[in-house]
């Protein structure tokens, strides 16, 4: 049976436990809070698999999932990736992009697993919606829009930006496969901590084959409610997508621009509720990392793409220190 560390049971931590308990592999947990070592008690994991000091397990695993502060995230997997295990880390990846191609480099040269925490992709949703435009449903993808937002305790490990736009950084990557050529980005700190945004808003540019694709991802702590929230705009067909909902999450429709002489008329086609699985996504990308271990196959979201997210990021941090669009090479 393959045996997993879990390292760190803060809010998204516990999350981790419940799910991976529920999966079949032997679990180690390690939290230097005493106090939250007892939601691993309460779900009955034996005492001699719960410690304070993750390294009392290392020896003892195939793998470990790391959901930690940011910051902690390149040693951390670094020492787990040189010890010869396979690593799930939560995004992101680590906070500079040297860092994250240097982990992503040595777990190749290690063969070692390397799995990024960007959930949205193992949604059912984010997979219909990638399905289809590689298809053709939407025709050429012309706009890409996105909301990350609601009234939370903000976190301290790192601004917004780094802790949610991320998520669809990633996701507006998966769907058309590849990078953006341009970053345009506003940061916020309005609870003045210094140096940590509390909103944010990203423009990226996108070259597809068809010709530009321009997403916008938007952020904040701020908005009451809670908001996940994806819309893809295309020539043929249009999506808006609540990533909130537990299934049937997609509505499409058929609208398009139809020139008539020097005009265009808005033509509102169909429209069509997409039945989606309830799975839940994190359960999804943890029992495929348990897989990987087994298996070697490639995950789904590997240290390259964790990298590229990072990467556009730190253009956007550049962009809003400049207030100028920047080139990604």
């Amino acid at each position: 049976m393959t045996k997993v560390l879990l390292l760190g049971l803060g809010r998204w931590g516990a999350n981790h436990l419940r799910n991976l308990h529920a999966l079949p592999i032997e679990l180690y947990v390690a939290e230097r809070d005493s106090k939250l070592l007892e939601l691993a008690r309460k779900l009955g994991i034996l005492e001699e698999r719960l410690t304070a000091n993750y390294k009392d397990f290392i020896s003892k695993v195939d793998g470990a999932v790391v959901v930690t502060p940011a910051q902690t995230h390149f040693p951390l997997c670094k020492e787990f990736i040189e010890a010869g295990k396979d690593v799930f880390v939560e995004k992101p990846i680590t906070l500079t992009s040297a860092d994250a191609k240097s982990l992503t480099e040595l777990a190749e040269k290690n063969k070692r697993i390397l799995q990024v925490g960007h959930i949205f992709r193992f949604d059912p949703a984010s997979q219909w919606l990638k399905n289809a435009i590689q298809a053709g449903q939407f025709g050429r993808v012309q706009m890409l829009r996105s909301n990350f937002s609601g009234f939370k305790r903000p976190r301290n490990d790192s601004g917004i930006m780094f802790a949610d736009a991320i998520h669809f950084v990633d996701l507006f990557n998966y769907f058309l496969g590849k990078t953006p050529k341009r970053v345009h980005a506003v940061l916020q700190d309005f609870m003045g901590r210094g140096d940590k945004d509390d909103a944010s808003l990203l423009s990226l540019e996108y070259e597809t084959d068809k010709g530009v694709a321009w997403a916008t991802i938007e952020t904040n702590y701020f908005l009451p409610g809670k908001f996940r929230e994806v819309a893809v705009m295309g020539s043929e067909l249009s999506a808006l997508c609540d990533l909130n909902a537990p299934k049937d999450k997609i509505k499409t429709f058929a609208n398009k621009h139809v020139k008539e002489g020097n005009d265009f008329k808005a033509v509102e086609g169909a429209q069509q509720v997409i039945e989606t699985k309830a799975d839940e996504p994190l359960k999804a990308e943890l029992q495929a990392f348990i897989d990987s271990i087994g298996t070697r196959k490639a995950p789904l979201v590997d240290g390259w793409a964790g990298y590229e997210s990072v990467r556009v990021l730190e253009a956007a941090l550049e962009s809003a220190r400049t207030g100028r669009t920047v080139e990604m090479k």
